[in-house]
């Protein structure tokens, strides 16, 4: 919350997603903090300035040629805040919903939100706890409840079960920035270097 309140100043949109979502964490669970939509970098730098919260690293991040690139601002090297540097596919922005989101208003209730994690077990919050149930075969029950569409809860079934297949690959790129440069920055120097990152950005607008 220390995190999310001086973010929701400039983007009311703000949301936690994961395990801290859906309540099923543990001392070592990541905080991953997302803005869904495109923000300048430096407002959100001065933000977290001026409410006293340094960060370590600053990264851009792409998990494949095809999927839109993030920056990624390391507060600790287990809390993170994104964004996207472009506009979001349909299944890129439920890749969340997907996980369990919660926005600051749930977290400030402690109210808890169904989604599934990298085991794909649905994680159903219930008033003592939380019920677990399978989602492969179960794919269109389990897009209803998120109110996400079936094509990304399939996406996401068949991207988990390859990587327990093949173990996980890794991300296309990550590039940390120096303290000099901004994210936007770099992205345009990486869209002028690279024709595939150029046309992702051109179709996302």
């Amino acid at each position: 919350m220390q995190i999310m309140k001086p973010l929701d100043t400039i983007h009311p949109e703000t949301l936690v997603h994961g395990s801290i979502a859906r309540g099923d964490v543990s001392k070592h669970s990541d905080i991953d903090i997302f803005i869904p939509t495109e923000i300048s970098s430096f407002s959100i730098e001065t933000v977290l300035e001026k409410a006293g919260i340094s960060y370590d690293r600053r990264y851009i991040v792409q998990a494949t040629p095809n999927y839109a690139m993030k920056a990624h601002i390391e507060i600790d090297e287990r809390t993170t805040i994104s964004f996207p540097l472009m506009k979001l596919r349909r299944v890129e922005r439920e890749f969340y919903k997907f996980g369990g989101e919660a926005h600051l208003k749930n977290v400030k209730e402690n109210e808890r939100i169904p989604g599934v994690d990298k085991r794909l077990m649905l994680i159903e919050p219930t008033g003592k706890g939380h019920r677990e149930t399978a989602v492969v075969g179960r794919e269109e029950h389990v897009s209803k409840i998120l109110g996400i569409s079936v094509e990304t809860v399939l996406d996401r079934v068949h991207t988990l079960l390859r990587r327990d297949e093949i173990g996980r690959t890794g991300v296309f790129m990550k590039k940390q920035l120096s303290n000099d440069e901004t994210f936007e920055m770099v992205l345009k120097k990486l869209s002028a270097d690279n024709p595939a990152i150029r046309r992702r950005l051109t179709n996302s607008r």
